[in-house]
C-alpha cells in the first residue's frame, strides 16, 4: 500500500495541473468505511474487486502562504459521493475540491477580464465627454463650411453697414430740411452713383485718348532715342528692330487693341457698379429703415445695454460719416488746384487728371497719393518732358499744404489718427479683407479709438514724473530747452 501511495505522489508530481496553474498537488490515503452488511472480498478469485481506497488531496499554491485541501471519492465509484469540503480533524487547512486538468476554466485574456469586471469600467461622464468632444469638433467643422461658403455675404454686409454709416450724416441733414428718409436716401444715391459713374467716364476716357496718341506717336519717340543713343554713346540704329516691328503693323495693333480696351474703363466702372447692387439694396434700407432697425436692435437688450449699443452705434456714424466728410472736402479742394495747374503748364486733359488725383490721393489710404501724383507725370512726359517735371513740382507743393495746412484743419474735427496707427490698420484691413479691407480699415480705426476712449477716459499727465523720468535718461526738461 505504501508503494502505491508513492507511486501515486510521484505521478501526481508530474500532473497537468501542477504545470497550470503552479501549485503542488499531494495524494493522502484515506481508510475506506465498509458498508453495513457487507464484508470485504480478501479471496483471490473474487470476481468483484474493492475499490481502492479515498484518497485525500492536499494544494498547494506556489508563491502563496495558504494551503487548500480536498478530498475526492473513488474514481470507480457509481455512488457520486460529493466532494467533503472543511477542515480535517486535526487539520486547519482549508479544503476544495480540485476539477480535473481537462475540465480546468480557461482564463478570460487580459483586456477582456479588464472591462469584463465592473470596478475597473471608465466612469459614464468620460464616455459623455468623448462624445461632446467629438460633436463639438464636428459641429465647428461643418460651421467653418458654412462661414467659408458665406464669406462674400458677410463682406457685403460689412460694406453695407460702413456706407450707411458714411451716408447717415446727409441723409439726416436732408431730413431736417423736410424731406422724408426714403426720398432723401433715394436722393443721396443718385448724387453718388453719377459722381462715381461720371469720374469713371472721364478717367477712361483719358486713358483711351493718351494710349491713342502715344501709339501715333511712337515712330517719333523712336527717332528722338536713336538720335541721342548715337549722338552720345556712338550707337547707331538701337531701335531698328522696334521701327520694323512698328512699321510692319503688329506694334500699332497692340497698342490700337489697348486703347480699345481703355475706352471701355468708364463703362466697365459702371457694370461694376450695377454688379454691386446686392450693396446697394442693403445700404439704401439701412439708410431709409435706419431709425427702426436701431429700434428692433434695443427691444432685444436691457436698458443699460441699450445705452452702450446706442453710444457706439453714434461714435462710429459720426466718425465714419466724418470721415468721409473730410475727405471729400480735400478731395474737391485737390481737384480744384490741380486743374488750374495743370491747364496753366498744358497737359491734356487737365479736367480728369485733376479729378484722378484729388479722388485717388484722399481715398486710397497709404499709397494714393503716390499713385495720384504718378499718372499725370507719365502723361506729362510722354507729350513734354517739360510738362512731366512741372507737374511733379506741381504736385510735391501742394502735398504739402495739404499735409500741414489743409489737411490738420479739416480732420481734427472728425478723426485723429496717428500715422502709425493708420498705416498699421491699413495693413491689417488689406490681410483680411483685402481692397475692400484696406478702403474700411481707416473709418473702423476710428471708431475703435473713440470707442476705447470713451470707454476708458483721459487722465492728466503728472508733469513731475515725467520730468523726473526725463532726468533719469539723460534728456533735458521743458524748462531747459
Amino acid at each position: 500500500m505504501a508503494s502505491w501511495g508513492h507511486s501515486r505522489e510521484r505521478s501526481a508530481r508530474r500532473n497537468p495541473a501542477e504545470q497550470r496553474f503552479g501549485c503542488a498537488v499531494r495524494f493522502h490515503p484515506v481508510p475506506r468505511a465498509e458498508p453495513a452488511g457487507r464484508t470485504a472480498c480478501t479471496d483471490v478469485g473474487c470476481g468483484t474487486p474493492d475499490p481502492p481506497e479515498l484518497r485525500r488531496v492536499t494544494i498547494r499554491p506556489t508563491g502563496s502562504g495558504h494551503n487548500r485541501q480536498a478530498t475526492t471519492g473513488h474514481p470507480h465509484s457509481g455512488t457520486g459521493r460529493g466532494l467533503a469540503s472543511g477542515p480535517e480533524q486535526g487539520d486547519d487547512q482549508e479544503h476544495a475540491p480540485v476539477d480535473p486538468p481537462d475540465e480546468q476554466p480557461t482564463p478570460e485574456p487580459r483586456g477582456q477580464m479588464a472591462f469584463s469586471d465592473p470596478a475597473n469600467r471608465p466612469p459614464p461622464w468620460v464616455r459623455r465627454a468623448v462624445l461632446s468632444l467629438l460633436g463639438g469638433m464636428a459641429a465647428l467643422w461643418y460651421l467653418r463650411g458654412v462661414i467659408s461658403s458665406l464669406r462674400s455675404l458677410f463682406l457685403i454686409l460689412l460694406v453695407s453697414l460702413f456706407l450707411s454709416f458714411a451716408l447717415e450724416p446727409a441723409v439726416n441733414r436732408l431730413e431736417r430740411l423736410g424731406l422724408r428718409r426714403g426720398v432723401g436716401t433715394a436722393l443721396v444715391f443718385l448724387l453718388g452713383f453719377g459722381a462715381l459713374g461720371g469720374f469713371g467716364i472721364l478717367v477712361g476716357t483719358l486713358l483711351a485718348e493718351q494710349v491713342t496718341t502715344f501709339s501715333d506717336n511712337v515712330p517719333g519717340y523712336l527717332e528722338d532715342i536713336d538720335g541721342f543713343l548715337e549722338d552720345t554713346f556712338g550707337i547707331p540704329d538701337a531701335t531698328a528692330d522696334l521701327r520694323a516691328n512698328y512699321d510692319s503693323g503688329m506694334l500699332a495693333q497692340r497698342l490700337g487693341d489697348v486703347a480699345d480696351d481703355l475706352a471701355r474703363f468708364g463703362t466697365t466702372i459702371v457694370n461694376v457698379l450695377f454688379q454691386l447692387f446686392t450693396v446697394g439694396l442693403f445700404t439704401f434700407y439701412l439708410l431709409a429703415e435706419g431709425p427702426k432697425f436701431r429700434r428692433t436692435v434695443c427691444t432685444l437688450l436691457p436698458p443699460r445695454s441699450q445705452r452702450t449699443v446706442l453710444e457706439v452705434w453714434d461714435l462710429a456714424i459720426a466718425k465714419t460719416g466724418g470721415y468721409i466728410l473730410s475727405r471729400s472736402v480735400l478731395a474737391l479742394l485737390s481737384g480744384a488746384v490741380h486743374w488750374a495747374a495743370f491747364e496753366i503748364i498744358g497737359l491734356p486733359s487737365p479736367l480728369a487728371l485733376a479729378l484722378w488725383v484729388g479722388v485717388v490721393s484722399q481715398f486710397v489710404p497709404v499709397v494714393g497719393t503716390y499713385i495720384a501724383g504718378a499718372f499725370p507725370v507719365v502723361i506729362g512726359l510722354l507729350n513734354e518732358p517739360v510738362h512731366g517735371l512741372w507737374a511733379i513740382v506741381v504736385i510735391a507743393l501742394y502735398q504739402q499744404v495739404e499735409n500741414y495746412l489743409l489737411a490738420p484743419r479739416i480732420i481734427s474735427h472728425t478723426m485723429q489718427l496717428h500715422v502709425a496707427v493708420a498705416f498699421g490698420a491699413v495693413i491689417a484691413g488689406a490681410a483680411v479683407l483685402g481692397v475692400v479691407g484696406a478702403l474700411l480699415a481707416l473709418p473702423a480705426a476710428a471708431t475703435i479709438q473713440a470707442v476705447a476712449s470713451a470707454a476708458t477716459g483721459r487722465h492728466e499727465v503728472a508733469e513731475e514724473l515725467l520730468a523726473e523720468s526725463q532726468v533719469r535718461r539723460g534728456q533735458p526738461g521743458d524748462d531747459a530747452t
